[in-house]
């Protein structure tokens, strides 16, 4: 099959369209002929093997995983033996390691059925960013009717996700953004707006019950300023960077963990969201309910992924950018 493979890091330039063997599902496991793919944060991360000491995990010589991508949308080819609850056919979406290829094979809690009214590029854009959008506020924030959150980041990939969660989870969504981008979050629901060129959010005197960091550019004490005496801090990645970091954004989450264990009051909360169908299943409602609705930036086919990240890399992509695969 076709693949998009990488044998060591760098910049887009380390990979390259190829032929890999097609996977064998095991017995809990289904085969997914991928239709769509999602670009992530993350793929820029294992792309440039970034920062320094996440190669410890990742490969300290070159990627143990040679197949780029997480999210996907496709149809189920294959499944092992003891899946039970889905046949080949079938329309899923989920994430899980080489997903720009033409097929991933994947756990079978970890796929979910496709929102039937989203097309498979839509549906290969929520995985990551909408699972990390649901848990940061529905889970980790507690958000609910009448509070006043905030979303730095609001225009990106989890950001877009974020603004309409919220609004779903009954807040008041003040997002953060750049001029281009404020049409874009006010018509997904944001109540207020504010242009990070113009103004610092963290100067401001508004208080807020959340504040979801998706962007990693303010120092913990200055989010905190702005929460009210009980509110809560979500911290979730760092944005992308060029790179050539030892500890990258692990800096502030490790300051945060060690912060929270002396705060009293409010809260601090280091996000962690491993794949879980629980969520998928949520955000499929949301879909086919039309309270949450993916946006796309632009889509590439699977050759030209290179040129994909290099997008979402230097170019301050907003909202999903998508591969589609033949």
């Amino acid at each position: 099959m076709k693949a998009i493979m990488q044998d060591r890091y760098g910049s887009p330039d380390t990979l390259a369209l190829g032929d890999v063997d097609r996977p064998v599902a095991a017995d809990d496991e289904v085969l997914v002929r991928v239709h769509a793919a999602a670009v992530n944060a993350l793929d820029w991360h294992f792309m440039r093997g970034d920062p320094y000491v996440a190669r410890l995990g990742m490969g300290f010589g070159g990627p143990r995983q040679k197949v780029r991508g997480r999210d996907f949308a496709g149809t189920v080819a294959a499944v092992g033996k003891d899946v039970r609850d889905l046949r080949p056919g079938d329309e899923v979406f989920g994430d899980a390691d080489g997903a720009f290829a033409e097929y991933v094979r994947v756990p079978a809690d970890q796929v979910e059925r496709k929102p039937a009214n989203l097309t498979f590029e839509q549906a290969a854009a929520i995985p990551m960013a909408g699972r990390t959008a649901l848990a940061g506020l529905r889970d980790a924030g507690r958000a609910g009717p009448g509070q006043r959150v905030l979303v730095n980041g609001a225009s990106g990939g989890v950001g877009t996700f974020a603004v309409q969660i919220g609004k779903v989870l009954g807040a008041e969504v003040t997002a953060v953004c750049s001029t281009r981008n404020i049409d874009l979050v006010r018509s997904l629901g944001a109540a207020e707006v504010i242009d990070y060129t113009r103004a610092d959010f963290t100067r401001g005197g508004q208080r807020y019950d959340v504040v979801f960091d998706l962007v990693g550019n303010h120092p913990l004490a200055a989010l905190r300023r702005v929460l009210t005496a009980t509110g809560t801090v979500v911290l979730s990645g760092g944005g992308v960077s060029r790179g050539g970091s030892l500890f990258g954004p692990m800096g502030l989450i490790i300051r945060a963990q060690v912060a929270a264990k002396f705060v009293r009051g409010q809260r601090i909360h280091v996000l962690q969201t491993p794949p879980a169908k629980g969520l998928l299943t949520a955000l499929t409602e949301l879909a086919e309910a039309g309270e949450v609705t993916p946006v796309l930036d632009r889509t590439y086919k699977l050759a030209e992924v290179p040129d994909a990240i290099r997008y979402v890399e230097t170019e301050h992509a907003r909202a999903k950018v998508v591969v589609t695969v033949p």
